[in-house]
């Protein structure tokens, strides 16, 4: 018997209360948040984050606490496991990505070193 497919990522309550509120302030429900990686940074990779007006044809759709996240098809492997949470404190507010797939990080915080997970990972359909 195959097993259930894993769910790509995970919200915390913080999350999705931003992404809620990311999305219903633009006034369509197809509207969304992608989360991608991308080549760049000094340890490698870099998180993506862009506000779309609906998912691409590949996109893996994300649904957890009531919202929708959309994550790049490239990057399914690079994020299968991570938590995605929203902090806030006295300097900033920022999404933050904790990820098992994450092997370094550089000192500045801004980009990351990331082993995909085995494709395995992801269970059947």
């Amino acid at each position: 018997m195959p097993l259930p497919k894993m769910q790509a990522m995970r919200l915390t309550n913080a999350a999705a209360e931003r992404v809620r509120a990311l999305t219903e302030a633009a006034g369509n429900a197809q509207a969304g948040l992608r989360v991608g990686v991308k080549k760049g940074g000094c340890a490698g990779m870099e998180y993506t984050m862009e506000f779309i007006d609906g998912p691409a044809k590949f996109d893996e759709i994300v649904e957890d606490k009531g919202v929708r996240v959309f994550i790049d098809a490239k990057a399914v492997l690079y994020l299968l496991g991570t938590e995605m949470d929203y902090v806030v404190d006295k300097m900033s507010a920022r999404f933050v990505f904790n990820n098992p797939n994450q092997t370094s990080a550089c000192g500045c915080g801004e980009s990351i070193a990331l082993t995909p997970a085995a494709p395995e990972a992801l269970g059947a359909s």
